[in-house]
């Protein structure tokens, strides 16, 4: 194997396990917080497509993330008047205090990134990996 992409994959591996190992003290995984941040941020109620969607993760995933954010009173569900299958979802007033209380602190990392890196090395970083985000989801 090309020792090129071994120390790559080895220092991939490692920032994600420093970002994902960040002790925030919030009540939820962080997964459910960033349905709960993006719920919040939308300007329409949200459907469980558009999470699936946005995340790229399976509708069965966000079905178990909303049932819980729904049962510890974050989210509220709201079904569609014309399907009875569908419905959508927005923040209750709980989901919001949380998010605002600990939106900061759930872009810790981020901030101190942009803050070492310099504001051009920072963009030219994010670039990088909404491109290779980019290329990894068409693999799909």
């Amino acid at each position: 194997m090309d020792k090129d992409i071994i120390i790559s994959a080895d220092a991939v591996s490692m920032f994600c396990r420093l970002q994902m190992n960040v002790k925030r003290d919030i009540p939820i995984r962080p997964s459910e917080m960033g349905v709960l941040i993006f719920t919040k941020v939308q300007d329409e109620p949200v459907t469980p497509l558009m999470i699936s969607n946005f995340f790229k993760i399976a509708k069965p995933s966000v079905t178990a993330m909303v049932n819980t954010l729904i049962k510890k009173d974050y989210l509220i569900k709201t079904p569609s008047p014309t399907d009875g299958r569908s419905y959508t979802v927005c923040t209750t007033e709980k989901g919001k205090e949380l998010v605002e209380s600990t939106y900061n602190e759930y872009f810790k990392t981020m901030e101190l990134l942009k803050t070492k890196l310099g504001s051009e090395e920072f963009h030219k970083f994010i670039e990088l990996v909404q491109k290779a985000n980019s290329i990894l989801s068409e693999d799909r």
